[in-house]
């Protein structure tokens, strides 16, 4: 960007920021990142129509019948705005994939069974000190999440059956209020301001209708679904990217700390990223920072996870550590056709095959974590993304619903991509010193 400097009698009179960057807003987006707009909005429209034809389940069935107008209704604004990845489409997408059914699904009072596993839990909690029964029988009767998510099913133990009680509202809270944290130190949009009198412009135009990139993760059909049914991973992936982010910040190491343990506290599915982040933390601020956040850590995690458990140990290890491994005498529900329970299922001597490369991933990922240690929130979050990938493909109780980590993590923290540029600030002019 060049500068040109005049004397402050020969310099033309300079435009407040606001008029600037609504001038600048106003280029049009070229017609290829419309149609590509559109053509996203209609391809979520088919996804969630061909789901509803071909799901079994009634919430999904629901969800795919009321996604399926708001991607639509998306689709079609996208066409009629001249910006790419407009507010306008984005909020006829969420108001159709996550309000609409969302709604729906309250009044119906059906939900995935995750839902009523949590509320359960919370009631149990509430009753006994422990979020596990005692003598589990069927499928629903166990709990394979651990001690921290149950504390998501107590308003609906304390309050009733009310809506607002519903462990969904629950899940999206603590998803979205950790993600909104999460987001706070960079918007996305670049900052201009007065200096010394004159205008000091960033380099990327605002848009004049600038989407929240964080309307476009709760829209895209893998998020939007959970966020309407009952998706129980949304609070622990919250929690790992809060964790993440604060990694990155100065003196966040003891934050980063207490919100992985947090979501260490949930589901086991949030371990993977301590040692990720611990090594992050020691490269880029020193090993000090990476043990105030592992000893924050590890204490917030046996905080949410070791009084409960005491209470049964029994009832513990049966929920949480047999029945995810098939070995508590009824199967998991997560059969999804994915490498390994395609394995686990069809070849003999399957799951010990798919264990086996589950074992030998985890082991290849330390080792790439060692000797190429991340260096950037970025490649930390892309390395977490990486290895919860493979290891959702390769669990022998898998299900599609898992990749929802990959996806968030891998698109969070390039948020500001999602963000058009219209255009861009070319000049400011200074008086001559």
């Amino acid at each position: 960007m060049a500068l040109q400097f005049q004397s402050a009698s020969s310099a033309p009179a300079v435009p407040a920021p606001r008029a600037l960057r609504h001038r600048e807003g106003l280029r049009r987006t070229p017609r290829g990142a419309r149609r590509r707009d559109g053509l996203y909005w209609a391809g979520s429209a088919v996804f969630a129509l061909a789901l509803a034809v071909v799901t079994t389940l009634p919430a999904h069935r629901v969800w795919g019948v009321c996604a399926a107008l708001g991607y639509a209704g998306a689709a079609v604004l996208a066409g009629r705005t001249p910006y790419a990845w407009g507010r306008a489409s984005a909020l006829a997408a969420v108001a159709g994939s996550v309000l609409l059914p969302l709604a729906v699904l309250t009044v119906l009072g059906t939900a995935q069974s995750e839902v009523g596993v949590v509320e359960h839990s919370g009631d149990l909690l509430l009753a006994t000190g422990s979020p596990y029964a005692p003598h589990p029988s069927l499928v629903d009767d166990f709990n394979p999440y651990l001690p921290g998510m149950a504390l998501l099913g107590l308003p609906h133990a304390l309050l009733g059956d009310i809506p607002l009680t519903d462990a969904r509202l629950w899940f999206a809270a603590v998803f979205l209020g950790a993600l909104a944290v999460a987001a706070r130190p960079g918007g996305g949009r670049v900052r201009g301001g007065w200096r010394h009198g004159v205008l000091s412009a960033a380099r990327t135009a605002v848009p004049a209708d600038p989407v929240n990139p964080a309307l476009l993760l709760a829209s895209c059909p893998a998020v939007a679904l959970a966020l309407a049914v009952g998706g129980v991973d949304l609070p622990v992936i919250g929690l790992m990217c809060l964790g993440l982010a604060l990694a990155g910040r100065s003196g966040g190491a003891v934050g980063a700390g207490a919100a992985m343990g947090a979501a260490a506290a949930l589901k086991w599915t949030a371990w993977p990223l301590l040692p990720v982040v611990l090594v992050l933390l020691a490269v880029t601020a020193g090993r000090r920072a990476a043990v105030r956040a592992a000893v924050t850590a590890l204490a917030v995690a046996a905080a949410g996870v070791v009084p409960f458990a005491l209470v049964d140990p029994h009832a513990f290890v049966e929920h949480v550590v047999l029945f995810p491994l098939g070995a508590a005498g009824a199967g998991s529900p997560a059969t999804s056709p994915l490498p390994g329970h395609l394995l686990a299922a069809h070849v003999p001597g399957g799951r010990a095959i798919a264990v086996a490369a589950l074992a030998a991933t985890a082991v290849g990922m330390a080792i790439w974590l060692l000797a190429r240690p991340p260096r950037t929130v970025v490649a930390a979050a892309d390395r977490v993304a990486l290895g919860l990938a493979l290891a959702m493909c390769l669990m022998p109780a898998t299900r599609f619903g898992y990749l929802v980590y990959p996806l968030v993590l891998a698109a969070w923290f390039r948020r500001d991509r999602f963000l058009p540029s219209h255009g861009r600030f070319s000049v400011a002019h200074e008086p001559q010193l």
